[in-house]
């Protein structure tokens, strides 16, 4: 048959094409000769590392393929004109396009259209692929009243495709709710609260992909970053970026942001850790750090030549005043304060009939007297020293904490063993980030031009503080679900949160749509919702997978739990096996003993390795194909409060793609039972 008579091969033309097409691309650049266009080494070497970073972007993955999605325009600038959406830009030799980046404004009907607001566009085609291979395709006529609305079976079909390696970008499977949010504003800060399965973790870093295509240059000058719970979930996340040839954006954890100043080598028992993370504390440094200016009590006199002058008492402290009412950080204004005082000297010089510059004012705020009077009256501050005298000091504690923290929660900070130094301290995380607020009161974090920070719920309102120092010319992307927060301090409310991140005027989204996890495993997991978060809206799943969730009580558990991992493993895709922190251990050696090899959270899972073996407390934003679930009650038993285990067992129990093995030997929590 003619390719030109079978659509699919032609499809194919067209990919096979646009491969070429990619490639030529790619080889224009890497035959770019730079060594007489740069001024110098630095220029090349600059240039030479812009060239490496569009060859990367210009990769062709073999497995990942080039456009997912097709739209023919009814009316646009040539009548019947077609695009091809995909990951990326690809044009022919003539400039022609070949493939739409998804980010162009001409790609976001294929994501919003609907037939109630076609948006122009005649035929909506999706493709589906086997590998790198385009095995398919689904069209809808948006325009065509007689064709009946159905679920796209190939959408149905990415959505559910076994989970092996790191997260995988939605890019062909966005939905409008979440395409609205990937496309908002850079001027903006958005607050998703998104359920189980609701796709918030890939709508916050879909909408960076974004962000770094509608406004490149801005971005390349001030930084993104995103922020993760923790490395394993950051390694689960790192692809999808540069997936979608995006390769720029740093990921940190919140500890990693924080630990410049300090080795973090200690813990905090849970009701320390609340009161540090309170945001009492930002106010409490906040006098410590201004506890350390003094009024002058002597005038000051400067020598030049064979001249005095002579600044009163008085107008040194009418200077030290001012600076303190301007509120300004201290390390800014013991800068500014050398130089106000010889501006008061070159008044009096002026009346005396001299005409001083610039120069003289310099030399003057250098001189010996005056840098005196500065380490007098504005001595320096050193961040982790003074967080280290706070917890260590009881009556300089005290002193500046009263009105602020009662007696009993002044003993929670206090070290029960004070260290000698910074470089002894046994600091714990809730430690260094009172550290980096200190250095904020003294010279200025710098500021990004957007941040993430994805399961935000778990946030204390200092660190929250710590993020927003990160963002404060910036916005930023807050992912997170109230039911999920796990931490002592777990944030109670997003308007709470967003006034602690210092934008309250934020946009707050919620996700209600559920496309991960099937609706027998979020409804039974929605059992605990009433118990935990009471008055949040349970997530509605769109998939249909009967026989998806099975709950066994056992008398053997260890061997039951190997069983059904072994039955997980007959299916395709990941398999996640979580348990309570404690019980890791003895489910580890169960696992050898079988001949079961497994990896550890953040190891990339393979074909050949596909058993992870999952502390609880750090499956937050992972998933699997199929999940065993190992004693809940013991999950809820490793927390230090009944309402944060059950946040964790409901954390467990909506990791799951496709199917949820429950096994447990002691009795469900009773939140579980049926309602």
């Amino acid at each position: 048959m003619p390719v030109s008579d079978d659509p699919l091969a032609r499809e194919r033309a067209h990919l096979t094409s646009s491969r070429a097409a990619l490639r030529a691309m790619r080889e224009d650049v890497e035959a770019l000769d730079i060594k007489d266009v740069t001024a110098n080494w630095v220029n090349s070497l600059v240039l030479g590392r812009q060239i490496e970073d569009r060859i990367k972007a210009l990769a062709d993955l073999s497995h990942t393929p080039l456009f997912f999605g097709r739209l023919d325009y009814l009316h646009t600038t040539q009548e019947g004109q077609r695009f091809y959406i995909g990951r990326r830009h690809v044009h022919d030799a003539d400039g022609d396009p070949m493939v739409i980046d998804w980010r162009a404004p001409v790609s976001q009907p294929y994501y919003q259209a609907s037939r109630k607001d076609p948006q122009d566009v005649g035929l909506r085609r999706r493709f589906g692929y086997t590998g790198g291979e385009l095995t398919a395709y689904e069209d809808e006529h948006l325009s065509d009243p007689e064709e009946l609305e159905r679920t796209s079976r190939l959408l149905q079909a990415e959505i559910e495709r076994p989970r092996v390696g790191p997260m995988r970008d939605i890019v062909a499977t966005i939905q409008p709710e979440q395409d609205g949010i990937v496309r908002s504003d850079l001027s903006g800060t958005v607050c998703v609260q998104g359920g189980p399965g609701t796709g918030k973790t890939a709508v916050g870093l879909h909408r960076v992909a974004y962000l770094l295509y509608a406004h490149r240059e801005r971005l390349a000058r001030t930084g993104t970053l995103v922020i993760g719970p923790n490395r394993s979930f950051l390694h689960y996340i790192e692809q999808v970026l540069p997936a979608l040839g995006e390769l720029e954006v740093s990921q940190a954890t919140v500890d990693d942001l924080v630990g410049g100043l300090v080795e973090v080598r200690g813990t905090d028992e849970a009701a320390t850790a609340v009161v540090k993370g309170d945001a009492r504390m930002a106010e409490l440094l906040r006098r410590a750090v201004r506890a350390h200016v003094a009024l002058p009590k002597e005038s000051l006199m400067v020598v030049r030549g064979s001249r005095r002058w002579r600044v009163p008492a008085h107008e040194l402290e009418e200077i030290v005043r001012e600076l303190l009412e301007r509120d300004i950080r201290y390390g800014a204004a013991r800068e500014a304060l050398p130089q106000r005082i010889a501006h008061a000297v070159l008044v009096r010089m002026e009346e005396a009939g001299e005409a001083p510059d610039d120069r003289v004012q310099n030399a003057v705020a250098r001189n010996t007297a005056v840098k005196a009077v500065v380490k007098e009256c504005w001595p320096q501050v050193e961040p982790a020293k003074l967080v280290l005298r706070l917890l260590g000091d009881p009556e300089f504690l005290a002193e500046h904490a009263e009105g602020l923290f009662s007696d009993d929660e002044q003993k929670l900070l206090l070290w029960a063993k004070p260290a000698r130094s910074v470089r002894t301290a046994k600091w714990s995380a809730a430690d260094a980030v009172l550290v980096d607020e200190a250095r904020d009161l003294v010279e200025r974090t710098h500021s990004l031009g957007h941040v993430v920070v994805d399961e935000a719920q778990d946030l204390s309102p200092m660190q929250y503080r710590a993020v927003g120092r990160r963002c404060t010319t910036g916005s930023a992307t807050v992912l997170g679900d109230l039911a999920q927060g796990t931490t002592p301090w777990a944030t109670a409310s997003w308007a709470e949160a967003l006034r602690h991140l210092g934008k309250p005027d934020a946009v707050v989204e919620e996700l209600t749509a559920g496309f991960r996890v099937p609706r027998e495993v979020i409804a039974y997991a929605s059992r605990l919702l009433p118990h935990m978060s009471p008055g949040l809206a349970a997530v509605e799943s769109v998939r249909e997978n009967p026989g998806s969730l099975e709950v066994r009580r056992t008398d053997a558990l260890d061997e039951d739990v190997v069983a059904a991992c072994v039955e997980a493993l007959a299916h395709e895709g990941s398999i996640g096996l979580i348990a309570a922190d404690a019980r890791i251990a003895p489910l580890a050696e169960a696992l050898a003993a079988a001949g079961l090899p497994h990896l550890s959270p953040g190891e990339e899972t393979t074909a050949e390795s596909r058993l992870t073996l999952v502390p609880a407390s750090l499956a937050k934003g992972l998933e699997y194909d199929y999940v065993v679930l190992d004693e809940p009650a013991a999950v809820v038993d490793g927390e230090p409060d009944e309402r944060t285990g059950l946040r964790r067992v409901y954390v467990a129990l909506t990791r799951a793609v496709s199917g949820l093995t429950v096994l447990h030997a002691a009795p469900l929590p009773h939140q579980l039972e049926q309602l």
